[in-house]
């Protein structure tokens, strides 16, 4: 072992490599594939960087830098990605969740525990959930998670990405919790909810072409495609959601940075009232929520 690479040579390699591939996230992306690779934990980048690595260990991580170098996302390689600080499985079906959409996780959080939904308690008894379009599950598993009383259902039009859901539900223990159904949006649904969130397509198709090589590579289409203007989505969505929303439930929505006031308008029109448009951290707008108010004769 004594011609072995330490830990510490690996990590300096792997940044140094990514850096000149012209990874902007070079510095974080080598430590998480110099840690999956050597099962390193980050104490021993601390206190033991000069500890030999195993060779199968460099060999595993040289293909790594490889991919990750030709713009592969790091979860892709390592088959999982964290979101809201749980681990989430990934398929070829699925997209990666990304950090924005944690905001969507947060406005739904933050008006349950309000109070602001009728019949629902802080804790989430009595709250009934639809997750449209669920990709890997990481909405509807992070709700659940921390709403220890609810209950769900998740939809997708994606057979593959059913199945990582489910496998990712049971990691997390809200298997029991939440089901699952095969199809486009509410046409799988049954019954009423009184909080629905989606992260649905919303780039115009001919904006794909453009896209990081990171997401128009490696994201399923079907996962990204919007329609002419990006908005196709969420015209079905709203087209019949005033038929599954229950009086004083939630509808909110993932939107791309420039769609705010567009897809706050279509909620309006649809009749949801207390309309708002929300930030991610970067400070875009990355969420539209709206509250429904059923009409009385």
């Amino acid at each position: 072992m004594s011609g072995a690479p330490t830990l510490g040579t690996l990590l300096a390699t792997a940044r140094r490599r990514l850096a000149e591939a012209g990874v902007d996230t070079a510095a974080i992306d080598a430590r998480l594939l110099v840690e999956a690779a050597t099962g390193a934990s980050r104490l021993d980048f601390l206190a033991a960087t000069d500890r030999p690595a195993a060779p199968d260990a460099a060999a595993r991580l040289d293909s790594w830098i490889d991919r990750r170098a030709a713009g592969e996302p790091v979860g892709r390689i390592l088959g999982s990605a964290s979101f809201y600080g749980l681990d989430f499985a990934l398929g070829p079906d699925t997209l990666e969740p990304r950090p924005d959409t944690e905001t969507l996780v947060e406005v739904a959080l933050g008006t349950v525990r309000s109070g602001r939904i009728p019949g629902v308690s802080p804790n989430g008894d009595g709250l009934r959930l639809l997750d449209l379009g669920t990709g890997t599950g990481a909405i509807a598993v992070a709700l659940l998670v921390k709403l220890t009383h609810s209950r769900g259902l998740a939809i997708d039009l994606s057979p593959g990405a059913l199945e990582v859901a489910k496998g990712n539900a049971t990691r997390h223990g809200v298997d029991d919790r939440l089901d699952f159904a095969l199809g486009d949006f509410f046409a799988a649904a049954t019954g009423s909810f009184n909080l629905i969130v989606s992260n649905p397509p919303y780039i115009a198709s001919d904006v794909i072409a453009d896209l990081d090589r990171e997401v128009r590579l490696h994201d399923p289409r079907l996962a990204l495609d919007g329609g002419p203007d990006g908005l196709d989505a969420y015209r079905t969505i709203l087209n019949d959601v005033g038929q599954h929303l229950s009086p004083g439930g939630l509808l909110a929505v993932e939107i791309g940075w420039d769609q705010g006031e567009a897809v706050g308008n279509l909620f309006g029109a649809a009749g949801l009232s207390e309309i708002e448009v929300h930030r991610d951290l970067g400070g875009r707008d990355r969420v539209v929520s709206g509250l429904f108010r059923a009409q009385i004769d």
